[in-house]
């Protein structure tokens, strides 16, 4: 269970790697949507054992964590403002 929830934010995190830096920034003001979009689909996807919910659960949470920890280190991009975290990335 903890590996294949792990598996899929792993999943996650490589797409949000691969997104241009203004795109990440713009897509971290909105944290908790992110959150929610994940862990609804993963929940539907997992949906029928008790395995699978305990999956989409872990991958629910460790997508929280990714998400307000990225936010809380490189900040985010409000309209055309960059709020900047503990890094100050250049945009």
């Amino acid at each position: 269970m903890l590996m294949t929830g792990f598996t899929v934010f792993l999943g996650m995190a490589l797409l949000m790697a691969k997104l241009p830096r203004r795109m990440l920034l713009r897509a971290l003001k909105n944290d908790l949507a992110i959150d929610l979009t994940v862990t609804v689909l993963v929940f539907l996807i997992h949906w029928g054992t008790f395995s699978g919910l305990m999956a989409a659960t872990v991958a629910g949470l460790f997508t929280s964590f990714a998400t307000s920890g990225l936010k809380n280190l490189v900040g985010y991009i409000d309209g055309d403002m960059y709020y900047p975290g503990r890094i100050r990335l250049a945009v």
